[in-house]
């Protein structure tokens, strides 16, 4: 490549180039130069180019004849001169050279590299230059958000969700599960005053620009005390399996307590068992006495209060043939209930009626 030549011949062949190259290229646009007569600097300026970021930008002009330097800047630095590398990024690299076109891209594209790009061509008569404008476009992501919370029910909430992106992105916020329309906000804030336990569940924050979208979540627990379901008294024959049940709604979880008038009963008592499983709690009693017969509590409790219901164990006395006799008439389909000595003195009249 033949430089122009500079006063410094004491110097290094590098530095040269590069006084060489700012006399050729960085003068201001429209300044006069002087090259054989009344010359001028021709300049360009193409449309600007758009570009998402990672992709690969390729940037190219035409060279024409008569070209003797050449070199695509970026700002002040100098990214390749003529098939020289000046820039120490491994991301650009060189495409084509040679006397029609001269190409250079630069991969994996960031917002550092928006700005504006020249390709500076000198010929034989006079430089040109040819400027464009880089503009990069960053999809969204969400830099901050809320954490996972878990609040009182009655309490004040506000869910936050911060994004970056170009263009800038829009952020809106919406309950994705279980789904409520009516609970939303296209703002980067979402309030709600005075939560109740069905407002709890995951809240989704979505940032959009023309690029894409960006989605993330965050799970509310509203914490409430228990409320018990009513008990259903239950009616089991002596020497029988009876079992109570219990339900309680809380949040957390509650824990149950038993008792028999103002006596707690634990697991194993008197041969009793007690079994919790989540929302629900059994006493079960496997060979029901006389003594069992009578009224149960069931308490539910955890950190912000408890609740209660009774339960009443039953006799139930199943007939027997010594204490009741059922006899059908066959004609009119009813039944009579009889005791021992109504069914003698029956039996009796029906033999007497036969003679």
């Amino acid at each position: 490549m033949k430089m122009v030549a500079c006063g410094c011949c004491a110097a290094s062949w590098r530095r040269c180039v590069v006084m060489s190259l700012r006399l050729l290229f960085l003068l201001p646009a429209g300044l006069p130069v002087r090259s054989q007569g009344e010359s001028q600097s021709d300049n360009k300026q193409m449309d600007n180019i758009t570009i998402r970021q990672g992709e690969t930008l390729f940037l190219s002009c035409l060279q024409g004849d008569f070209v003797t330097h050449t070199a695509w800047l970026n700002r002040s630095s100098i990214l390749y001169a003529g098939e020289d590398k000046w820039s120490v990024d491994p991301r650009v690299s060189l495409v084509t050279l040679n006397q029609d076109e001269f190409t250079i891209k630069i991969e994996d594209v960031d917002l550092t590299d928006e700005g504006q790009y020249i390709c500076a061509v000198q010929t034989s008569s006079r430089p040109r230059t040819t400027s464009v404008h880089i503009i990069v476009q960053v999809p969204p992501k969400i830099v901050n958000l809320s954490k996972d919370l878990v609040v009182n029910e009655g309490s004040n909430v506000t869910l936050m969700c911060l994004a970056n992106g170009k263009p800038e992105p829009a952020i809106g916020w919406r309950m994705l599960s279980p789904s409520d329309d009516s609970l939303s906000s296209d703002s980067e804030v979402l309030e709600i005053p005075f939560i109740s336990r069905y407002r709890a569940g995951v809240y989704e924050c979505t940032a959009s620009n023309d690029i894409a979208v960006d989605t993330q979540t965050v799970e509310l627990t509203v914490n409430y005390p228990p409320s018990v379901s009513d008990g259903r008294d239950v009616g089991v024959t002596l020497g029988q399996r009876g079992v109570l049940q219990c339900e309680a709604d809380a949040v957390p979880e509650a824990d149950f307590e038993w008792y028999r008038d103002d006596r707690r009963i634990f697991n194993g008592f008197d041969g009793i068992e007690i079994e919790d499983a989540g929302a629900f709690s059994k006493l079960t009693f496997f060979n029901v006495s006389e003594a069992d017969y009578g009224n149960y509590t069931c308490v539910a409790i955890n950190k912000l209060g408890s609740a209660n219901t009774s339960i009443i164990l039953y006799e139930i006395i199943e007939p027997t043939s010594s204490t009741l006799l059922q006899v059908q008439d066959g004609n009119s389909g009813t039944s009579t209930v009889f005791t021992p000595t109504c069914l003698l003195l029956v039996v009796l009249l029906q033999l007497l009626l036969k003679f």
